[in-house]
Parts: structure tokens; C-alpha cells; sequence
């Protein structure tokens, strides 16, 4: 029993002390970016629901910008993939305009990378091998959603998601030549990590021929 009226909001889940920030020096990352990528995306796998998760940001021939979130599906030491419906409006500005921007934000570790580089499509053949990788439903929905384009009603779009159902009820559902994957091919990293009084470390990476310069950057 309380001795008394309790401030609103104190029964809520409480904000849980964060880690001591751990710091990035110049000695310590790999003079590979993806090498480092990879660290800190194991770290973050380790300790976040969704490490994968990924801002993509884009721009139309015109420079307006637009940016969304995606789920980073795999990466090497060519770039970073992801995957959508071309005629959605971020295909139509890659179309325009072939850059973009991947952000990664890993709240629990004080961490963040963002990439930056030319985008191209993947192969067809990479892009079916994802495809049949997907749920079912996943891949029923790809089919029948004109991702970004107005629709009347949600009813109409679940009587398509029937129809595309009903069609393909006896057997496998094709990847749509409409649907595929894009790679990011880096030419900047930037790590960054919390640091207290919003000293924050951060690192950029940029292609100098076959290597990479490393710089620090100010907070």
C-alpha cells in the first residue's frame, strides 16, 4: 500500500539506465568498412529486435527528397541490398535519380552508421532467389499491391489479394517482373557513436581508390 496519491505516469515502465558509451578511436576500427559494418552489426544483432531495419532515403531527379523505412535483406563487400516494387516511389526516383542514403540506428549500443553510394538492380536471378525465400502471403501481396499508387478502399485491395490468391491456389506465385531487389555500392561510411555530453565519436570512411581515407569528424 502507498502512503498517498502518486505522481500521474509512476506506474509506467521506467526509462533503464544506458551503457556506458564505448568509444571509437581511429586505432581501434578496421581500415575496412564493411569489416567494421560487420562488428558492430553482430553487437547489434545481439542486443536489438530488428538490427536489419534500415532508413533508405532517396531523391527525385529535382532533389526532393523522401525517405522510408526497409528491411536490409543482405550485404557483402559489394554494398547493401533491399528490395521493393519498381514502380514505387522510391523505384521511380532511383529510376530519376540513382543514389541514396541508408541509415542504421541502434538505440541500445548509442550507434548509428549511415552509407551513402551509387544503387543499382540486382540480377533477376538474385532477385527470384529472394522472392521464393518470402511467406506465401508476402508473396501474394507483392502481386497484388501497386505499392505507393492511390487505391480506393482497402476492400478493393483485398478482393486484388483474392483474386491473385485464387489464380495462383494450385501452385507456386512468381516473383512479378515489377518486384525486385537494389544493392547500394558504398563510397561513405560514417560510424558513429554516442559519447557523453554529446561528444559524440564519429567516424567517416571514403573511397580513395582501392582503400579508404578515415577521418574524424566533430561532433
Amino acid at each position: 500500500m502507498t502512503d498517498g496519491p502518486q505522481p500521474p505516469g509512476s506506474d509506467l515502465p521506467q526509462p533503464q539506465p544506458q551503457p556506458q558509451p564505448q568509444p571509437l578511436t581511429e586505432s581501434d576500427a578496421s581500415p575496412d568498412p564493411f569489416a567494421q559494418f560487420g562488428l558492430w552489426f553482430d553487437a547489434a544483432a545481439r542486443s536489438v529486435r530488428v538490427p536489419e531495419a534500415v532508413a533508405v532515403a532517396t531523391a527525385s531527379a529535382e532533389g526532393a527528397p523522401s525517405v522510408r523505412m526497409v528491411l536490409m535483406k543482405s550485404w557483402d563487400g559489394r554494398g547493401f541490398v533491399f528490395h521493393t516494387n519498381y514502380g514505387s516511389r522510391k523505384g521511380r526516383e532511383l529510376a530519376e535519380n540513382p543514389r541514396a542514403a541508408l541509415l542504421f540506428h541502434w538505440d541500445p549500443l548509442g550507434r548509428q552508421v549511415r552509407v551513402e553510394g551509387e544503387v543499382e538492380r540486382i540480377a533477376a536471378a538474385e532477385s527470384d532467389a529472394h522472392f521464393a525465400t518470402r511467406q506465401r502471403g508476402a508473396r501474394i501481396g507483392a502481386r497484388a499491391a501497386w505499392q505507393s499508387r492511390p487505391i480506393g478502399s482497402r476492400e478493393e485491395l483485398d478482393r486484388r489479394v483474392r483474386e491473385v490468391a485464387e489464380r495462383y491456389a494450385e501452385g507456386d506465385v512468381p516473383r512479378p517482373s515489377w518486384w525486385g531487389g537494389y544493392r547500394l555500392l558504398p563510397h561513405t561510411f560514417e560510424f558513429w557513436q554516442r559519447r557523453e555530453d554529446r561528444l559524440h565519436d564519429r567516424l567517416r570512411y571514403e573511397r580513395a581508390g582501392p582503400a579508404w581515407r578515415i577521418e574524424r569528424l566533430q561532433p
